[in-house]
């Protein structure tokens, strides 16, 4: 276990253990997905099979989601965080220099995998290290920095392509998450020290023990990820219904982006100050709304006041799955815990996009496809109403009725 939080806490001493690494990690991830594709098809790889290697990326995470629990209690936290990141670095590497498709999807589920440790450490060590009337906040800005990478990214990454190529975008890949190695090299801060008996937990039993939290809050918080992963893939798809010229549509999609970015500290002082459900109903309910009201939007205006209205809902529960996961795991197996919750959020990301194609296709309709996934908000937004424990700023955890 780590030492105790210190008495003064501050944001600001997360600045170079956390936030800059994730950035720059995000940055990294996001600049290798897209290019990914690309990559596989100059490897001679047909147009459904480089999608497919794209895919691995989201497999790759979801698969090493349970085993990165025990690295993490092998490690410390820092150190996974580390030890994944030169792991994501040498991938993209592999990626960069591979001859055949085969070593191009070994590198990109390197990559996946380095993922889920990243993620699993740092979500472990904020749990851990920030106090409880200050997590929300704090893991909206880790959201925040998601965000950031997943917008800086690609914008590097075109850059990239259009001064050198494909293959210096992902050499640019590498370098953010290399960079990320180096931060974390020299950062400071309290860490679980790592244990020399891993498995001291059984994750299953774990799992099973804590069922009840899984089952209803983790499947609000799978819902949420399900509807943010049809909103980035839904909007672009809905633009080509409307036959709206490529740049328009990017143009419309980056403004909205900017909105849901701004959001992010404000989400986490509404958790903080008045509790994880005013941020999670509203946010389910509005995510809901606005991918029921897709077919309304008719027009390259409509289409614009859809986006800025889809970002709105959900720049509003910025971290809210990070938070709830934190908030819910128990002390004794914390890993093992958020090492299962991922797996439901991150299994119902890899599933969005494959679900929403195929309803699209049965009804030959994007919008029809988004209101069954509208739909789904209500279920997620009473199930968060419900069974969210009650929070109260002034004690030191979260109560455990409900939980």
């Amino acid at each position: 276990m780590s030492s105790p939080a210190p008495a003064k806490f501050t944001l600001r001493s997360l600045i170079v253990p956390v936030f800059i690494p994730s950035a720059l990690f995000s940055t990294g991830e996001y600049a290798l997905v897209p290019m990914i594709p690309a990559s596989a098809e100059r490897l001679g790889a047909s147009i459904p099979l480089a999608g497919l290697i794209a895919g691995l990326v989201m497999l790759g995470t979801v698969f090493a989601d349970i085993p990165a629990a025990r690295v993490v209690n092998r490690l410390g936290e820092r150190k996974a965080m580390l030890f994944s990141a030169l792991l994501a670095s040498v991938g993209i590497a592999l990626a960069v220099m591979s001859q055949n498709i085969w070593l191009l999807s070994g590198g990109v589920l390197f990559v996946g995998g380095a993922v889920a440790v990243f993620a699993l450490a740092r979500h472990a060590y904020m749990a851990e290290y920030v106090p409880i009337d200050m997590r929300a906040r704090a893991l909206s800005v880790l959201g925040g920095m998601f965000r950031l990478g997943s917008f800086v990214g690609p914008m590097l990454s075109a850059l990239a392509i259009a001064r050198f190529g494909v293959s210096a975008a992902l050499w640019l890949a590498s370098g953010a998450m290399a960079m990320s190695v180096v931060i974390l090299i020299f950062a400071r801060g309290d860490e679980s020290q790592g244990v020399d008996a891993v498995g001291t937990h059984s994750t299953v039993r774990i799992l099973w023990r804590e069922r009840r939290k899984l089952l209803t809050v983790g499947t609000g918080s799978a819902i949420l990820a399900m509807l943010r992963t049809t909103r980035i893939v839904g909007l672009p798809l809905w633009a080509l219904t409307l036959h709206l010229p490529a740049e328009v549509t990017a143009l419309y999609i980056g403004i909205a982006a900017a909105l849901d970015f701004a959001l992010f500290y404000t989400s986490g002082q509404i958790m903080d100050k008045y509790g994880r459900v005013w941020a999670a109903v509203p946010t389910l309910v509005g995510m809901g709304l606005t991918h029921l009201a897709v077919f309304m939007a008719g027009d390259a205006t409509g289409f614009l006041w859809l986006a800025l209205a889809m970002a709105l809902a959900n720049g509003l529960g910025s971290g809210l799955i990070l938070v709830l996961g934190a908030d819910l795991a128990p002390e004794d197996a914390r890993s093992e815990f958020l090492g299962g919750y991922r797996v439901l959020v991150d299994g119902a990301v890899a599933l969005s996009s494959p679900i929403l194609s195929w309803v699209t296709l049965l009804t030959g309709s994007v919008a029809l496809g988004m209101s069954g996934f509208g739909l789904l908000g209500f279920v997620g937004a009473w199930l968060m109403y419900k069974y969210i424990p009650q929070y109260a700023p002034t004690r030191s955890k979260v109560d455990k009725n409900g939980s």
